[in-house]
């Protein structure tokens, strides 16, 4: 598997032209995040323009589809599909996010939140537990936003995760606007919830913008990410301590690659500003 560090994108379409041709050294991405779901297919353009761009990139993929929280079984043949993908390009790891997308085997196509529950941590332990034996490596997950809540959750949504993780043993990819985002939505303490996150169990983090209607803040991936969203990533990466891959998501108003790789040196000096000493010999 490849070894990926430093700072990444999410691969788009709009950008392929600009992989396959090269970008000078020093204007370029680390690696690369792709949606699984793009690429579960035998054969045609998505794939050829993934294998060229994968001889110079490491890979990390990303699913939209697992719907591993869901009371539904769980999707056989997505799973083998999601394995003949990863066996071909060798991620660095695989990941989904801590939701379900739909119930009675019909796909709603949005990221719905968990009932905090103790019979929610059961029901996903043994969940995880089978799609990693399945897809023969570790499962990461994604803290998903949310705009309601369950009048029979248990716990917070902090506590859940931070539990979860310590039971399935499972990896997390920490979205940090999306905690922005439920934090704003719900009232709780976005530091806080970070805090309860293992370090350990951290492999990932997100960035990304959001539409903010003042009442409500809506995870779109059509801003560039904003200030209190960077100052709560400076905030997790104290709190890690220790420089953890980061990406920018953008699927949305997607602008030039130079535009992002510029907003990617932001999160890349926060980085640096937080680690430099530690990384020069004495």
């Amino acid at each position: 598997m490849p070894n990926v560090q430093g700072f990444g994108l999410g691969l788009r379409t709009e950008h392929y032209a600009d992989f396959e041709a090269g970008l000078p050294a020093g204007q370029r991405p680390d690696w690369l995040e792709i949606i699984s779901e793009n690429y579960l297919v035998p054969g045609g353009a998505p794939l050829a323009h993934l294998e060229r761009i994968r001889r110079d990139y490491p890979l990390v993929m990303h699913g939209v589809s697992m719907s591993i929280g869901s009371s539904d079984p769980l999707n056989l043949d997505y799973l083998r599909s999601l394995r003949q993908l990863a066996d071909r390009i060798a991620p660095a790891w695989l990941s989904d996010h801590l939701c379900w997308t739909g119930v009675d085997h019909r796909n709603l196509h949005d990221l719905l939140p968990m009932p905090y529950t103790r019979a929610a941590l059961d029901h996903l332990c043994s969940r995880i537990e089978q799609v990693q034996e399945l897809l023969a490596r570790p499962l990461v997950l994604e803290n998903v936003s949310s705009y309601v809540r369950f009048v029979a959750d248990e716990m917070s949504e902090a506590e859940f995760v931070a539990t979860l993780l310590r039971r399935s043993g499972c990896q997390l990819l920490l979205d940090v606007n999306n905690v922005y985002v439920s934090a704003r939505n719900h009232g709780f303490d976005a530091k806080a919830y970070i805090d309860q996150m293992p370090p350990e169990q951290v492999v990932q983090i997100h960035l990304a913008g959001h539409e903010d209607l003042g009442e409500l803040v809506i995870d779109t991936h059509d801003h560039p990410v904003c200030d209190p969203v960077w100052q709560l990533y400076r905030h997790t990466l104290e709190r890690l301590g220790r420089p953890v891959p980061t990406m920018i998501e953008r699927d949305d108003h997607i602008p030039p690659l130079a535009e992002l790789l510029q907003e990617l040196d932001q999160a890349r000096q926060v980085s640096v500003e937080l680690f430099a000493a530690e990384a020069q010999p004495c």
